[in-house]
């Protein structure tokens, strides 16, 4: 009853600032405190959207954002994964490849798009392959850490049971990072949906979110921008949430 309470609380709390946002926002457009040009009142928004996606398919493109999205991301995490681990469990890997890894995560990735738009195009080959990108970078350091930490007592024991080299990656290392790498999951979705985004706004060519916020730029249509704004947020905020719930199960056992 008093964890029901407190998460009562929580959720009430979290919903404060944006209410307050919401109200400030639909006050300062009735009272015209705000050039409606530049910051549309709430009832604009709603009924672009309703518009947006009665006719002008905006469930299509939230769906293409999101398959991207997935793609990039499972892509990310499968080499980010494998890396970290290959690179953390060789001392080849560990001295001649991390130093040079750990030189190029300095990059913003933006600065990568003119190589990736170069080598892949600007189609949906080089936008899944930007996100990818995006989530590989905290999910392979993340594994990395969390094999280097293995405790030095399953070491030892693996080396007394003569572990084969797979058999202490599977038994040893790979379970006691199993924190770290989930904690890199995380992360990597995160980043990879801001990639989408960056993504869609950088390689303009196809359906998408991004394009969404373009399109209501360059048509100086700012109600269609909030749409599109919202909706990044509402679902980063849901991937969030959501990867917090699913870290949160997984590691369950370490209470």
């Amino acid at each position: 009853m008093a964890e029901a309470t407190t998460r009562l609380v929580r959720i009430r709390r979290g919903f404060t600032l944006p209410l307050l946002l919401l109200a400030v926002w639909e006050a300062s457009s009735r009272l015209g405190l705000v050039d409606p040009r530049f910051l549309p009142g709430i009832e604009d928004v709603v009924l672009t959207a309703k518009r947006e996606i009665i006719d002008n398919g905006l469930t299509g493109q939230l769906a293409a954002s999101l398959l991207r999205n997935i793609a990039g991301f499972l892509i990310g995490s499968i080499l980010g994964v494998s890396f970290g681990t290959l690179v953390a469990v060789t001392r080849i890997g560990d001295r001649l490849v991390m130093p040079t890894f750990n030189g190029l995560k300095q990059i913003s990735l933006l600065a990568w798009i003119p190589l990736i738009s170069v080598w892949f195009g600007f189609g949906e080959q080089a936008k899944v392959v930007f996100v990818a990108l995006a989530a590989f970078i905290p999910i392979a350091l993340n594994t990395y850490d969390g094999i280097k930490d293995a405790p030095s007592e399953l070491l030892e024991v693996g080396r007394a049971l003569r572990f084969r080299p797979w058999q202490r990656v599977a038994r040893i290392y790979l379970p006691s990072a199993l924190p770290a790498i989930a904690t890199g999951i995380h992360l990597g979705l995160i980043y990879s949906w801001l990639a989408t985004v960056g993504a869609e706004y950088f390689l303009a060519v196809g359906p998408g979110i991004g394009g969404l916020v373009i399109a209501g730029r360059e048509r100086f249509d700012m109600a269609l921008v909030m749409v599109g704004v919202i909706i990044l947020g509402l679902v980063g905020f849901s991937l969030n949430r959501l990867a917090g719930a699913a870290e949160s199960r997984l590691l369950r056992w370490r209470a």
